[in-house]
């Protein structure tokens, strides 16, 4: 009685097996005929994937941002698609890009010329390519994510727009968009945690320009920066990134932040390893001041975040922020550094400054005064 159930049992067993093996198989098979040839491999981001089809097609997946056909230049959309699918025909032209995040991938893989219109006008630019496109008219300034000029954006015949997560503040904005004929594809890199996880978001923009070989090499490059650092010892020595609010709180990254995540791969340590990470979605915390100045007096560096205040230049600037900070180890010895307000568009030089980091903190004197996208207060 027993080896007949335990027969019964290995049968079942087969039979569930067979069938989800079929299941598996429909599922790759699933796009009106589509046949399923590979997925992209990804060593670090999260927030995305990419299955390649037979014939060129690309079906790219964004966690919680909806399914994206790309279609090959004259090639046919499958008929009897799924709805939850959105087409993207290439090569696409007069892209609205409203997340700017997202310009350095373009601008490194030499597509610039796919986009028309733009959610942040010249002044708001700190990448020159893209300042020179809007100051010469070639790309168009089209409104805020908030308030597009839609009258503008139908006159260019806009095929994509590529929105930051603030568009979920005003769906209706998504919405009037879609009802236009305009796909919105939801820009989310910069909810990854590691580092490279952002950087590796440039295969996704070459599936889209058709320049996938062109993003590896780039994503390599920075991959091998980062590689190199890690290679080295680690030095132990602590590190403070922040910067002061308008109602005088200190801005703190979270402990699992991507820029907490670079000061540990360089070769630091974030002085905050216990912050918030699981508190609520964002990647920072408003700290009182006499809690900062109690837990990040000592550091051994101090990095001004310069992409909401501004840049600084002087310790005077920074004392202006802060009496406080005059007490602090790193104020003291002179290890006090900015970062230029480029960092945070240029999603392609993270592993550049992985390697900034790091060379700040084997910098023996005060010689070291710049670096790609730090400077040291004077």
């Amino acid at each position: 009685m027993k080896r007949t159930v335990n027969y019964i049992l290995l049968f079942i067993m087969s039979l569930l097996f067979v069938c989800t093996g079929k299941v598996q198989a429909a599922e790759a098979d699933s796009l009106s005929g589509l046949v399923f040839e590979k997925s992209m491999d990804l060593s670090y981001a999260e927030g995305f994937s990419v299955d390649y089809y037979k014939g060129g097609y690309s079906l790219i997946t964004i966690k919680d941002g909806g399914k994206f056909l790309v279609v090959p230049k004259g090639e046919k959309v499958p008929e009897k698609l799924d709805q939850n699918i959105t087409v993207l025909k290439q090569p696409l032209k007069n892209i609205y890009l409203v997340a700017t995040s997202a310009m350095d991938f373009f601008v490194s893989l030499d597509g610039l010329n796919s986009i028309g219109l733009s959610g942040t006008d010249a002044n708001g630019w700190y990448i020159k390519a893209a300042k020179e496109a809007l100051e010469n008219g070639d790309i168009l300034f089209a409104g805020k994510y908030s308030a597009p000029d839609y009258e503008l954006i139908l006159g260019e015949k806009c095929e994509l727009a590529i929105e930051s997560t603030m568009i979920y503040h005003t769906p209706e904005v998504k919405e009037k968009l879609e009802q236009f004929g305009i796909p919105v594809l939801v820009e989310r890199s910069s909810y990854e945690t590691h580092p490279l996880g952002r950087t590796e978001w440039i295969k996704l923009y070459g599936v889209l320009l058709g320049k996938e070989k062109e993003a590896e090499a780039i994503f390599k490059e920075q991959e091998k920066r980062m590689n190199a650092v890690l290679s080295e010892e680690n030095t132990g020595k602590t590190v403070a990134f922040f910067y002061i609010t308008t109602t005088g709180y200190a801005n703190v990254r979270k402990s699992n932040d991507y820029v907490s995540s670079m000061i540990q791969l360089a070769g630091g340590k974030y002085i905050f390893d216990d912050l918030g990470e699981n508190e609520n979605a964002l990647s920072t915390v408003n700290m009182q001041m006499e809690e900062f100045y109690a837990r990040a007096k000592d550091a051994d560096y101090i990095i001004y975040n310069s992409a909401i205040d501004g840049e600084l230049h002087t310790l005077e600037d920074l004392l202006k922020k802060s009496a406080l900070l005059k007490d602090f180890k790193a104020v003291q010895n002179g290890n006090v550094w900015c970062t230029g307000k480029n960092l945070f568009q240029e999603s392609t030089g993270l592993g550049v400054m992985i390697e900034d980091i790091h060379k700040m903190l084997k910098s023996e004197d005060d010689s070291l005064t710049e670096l790609t996208y730090m400077h040291r207060l004077k």
